[in-house]
C-alpha cells in the first residue's frame, strides 16, 4: 500500500469514528429523557480545550433526605420531573453529589461539572446581570453524568433559551 492510500485509508477511519459518534450522540438526545436544570458555571476558559463554560448542574432532591446533612457528599439517580431534573438519594446511585441546604430544604450539587463549548465570537453565557440565572436543558443517559444540550436564562420565573450559533 502507498503512503497515499494510507492516508486516505486513516482519513476514512477518522471521518466514520467522528460520524459514529455524533450519531450515537444525536440517538442520545432523540431517545433519552431530557430536563432543565439550574446551574452553577464556573472557570468559562482553558487554552487547550478551547472555549466552554463549566456547569455544576443543581438539582432538588426528591424523596427523604432526613438524615442528610449540608456539605455532605452522597450518591444518587438522577430523574425527570415534568420538564426539570431532580436527584433521588440512593446508596449505590450513579452520580456523586454534594448536599447543601437552601430554604429549608436540599439540593445537591453534581460533584462532576459538565462542559457546555460554546463559539469565540460571541461574549461570556455565564456572566448574568442580577435577577438572572443560568440554566442547562440535559440529556440523561444511563451511567455517566448529564449531557448539555443547550443554554437558558431565568428570569422572571421563565425560561428562554439562548441562540448560541
Amino acid at each position: 500500500m502507498t503512503r497515499r492510500r494510507a492516508g486516505i485509508a486513516l482519513a476514512i477511519v477518522h471521518v466514520l469514528l467522528i460520524g459514529s459518534l455524533g450519531l450515537k450522540l444525536l440517538a442520545d438526545r432523540a431517545r433519552l429523557p431530557r430536563a432543565w436544570a439550574r446551574t452553577l458555571p464556573f472557570d468559562p476558559d482553558l487554552p487547550i480545550r478551547g472555549r466552554y463554560v463549566r456547569l455544576r448542574l443543581e438539582v432538588p432532591l426528591a424523596g427523604d433526605a432526613a438524615d442528610a446533612r449540608a456539605g455532605e457528599y452522597r450518591r444518587a439517580r438522577l430523574e425527570v420531573d415534568g420538564d426539570r431534573l431532580r436527584g433521588v438519594l440512593e446508596d449505590d446511585g450513579p452520580i456523586r453529589i454534594r448536599l447543601d441546604s437552601v430554604r429549608g430544604g436540599f439540593t445537591a450539587a453534581l460533584d462532576d461539572p459538565v462542559a457546555f463549548f460554546i463559539p469565540e465570537h460571541i461574549p461570556d453565557p455565564s456572566i448574568r446581570p442580577p435577577g438572572e440565572e443560568l440554566w442547562a436543558e440535559v440529556t440523561i443517559p444511563r451511567s455517566g453524568p448529564p449531557r448539555p444540550i443547550r443554554l437558558a436564562v431565568r428570569r422572571d420565573g421563565s425560561l428562554t433559551p439562548l441562540d448560541i450559533r
